[in-house]
């Protein structure tokens, strides 16, 4: 990451800046799209990446029970990409979730090498594995 980059708790000013953020993603359906409430809400345990006034990244942890919590909205600004930022915004959530002291941490995504950099992997040992069934 440059000197000018920050990473720091997201706030509710910033719902403006990281809806631009992830809009690219959700147009190329990488992320989900969200409403602005939605994304007030992940922005309780969400964290930005900012260089200068602009967000340039986001990450946040939904929790859904002491057990479990998951890794949501992942984005980094194209641009961006490539400096550890994806990196440091997962770390974030991570501590956020020890913080909460929740059990058990998981991210569904198609960019697995960022969460396998911060010790994530395909299953816990001796545990259950997640199975998916697509509507059309």
């Amino acid at each position: 990451m440059n000197d000018d980059m920050t990473i720091r708790a997201a706030t509710e000013a910033d719902i403006a800046g990281i809806e631009t953020l992830l809009a690219p993603f959700v147009t190329e359906r990488q992320l989900l799209e969200r409403t602005d409430k939605q994304l007030s809400h992940l922005a309780e345990n969400g964290f930005v990446a900012v260089c200068g006034e602009r967000i340039v990244g986001f990450a946040a942890i939904e929790v859904y029970s002491r057990k479990l919590a998951e890794i949501q909205a992942l984005g980094v600004s194209m641009e961006f990409q490539g400096q550890g930022i994806g990196q440091a915004l997962v770390e974030r959530c991570v501590e956020r979730a020890k913080e909460l002291k929740v059990v058990e941490l998981m991210a569904i995504t198609a960019s697995e090498s960022v969460f396998r950099s911060c010790g994530f992997d395909f299953a816990l040992p001796d545990q259950k594995r997640a199975v998916f069934l697509k509507f059309e």
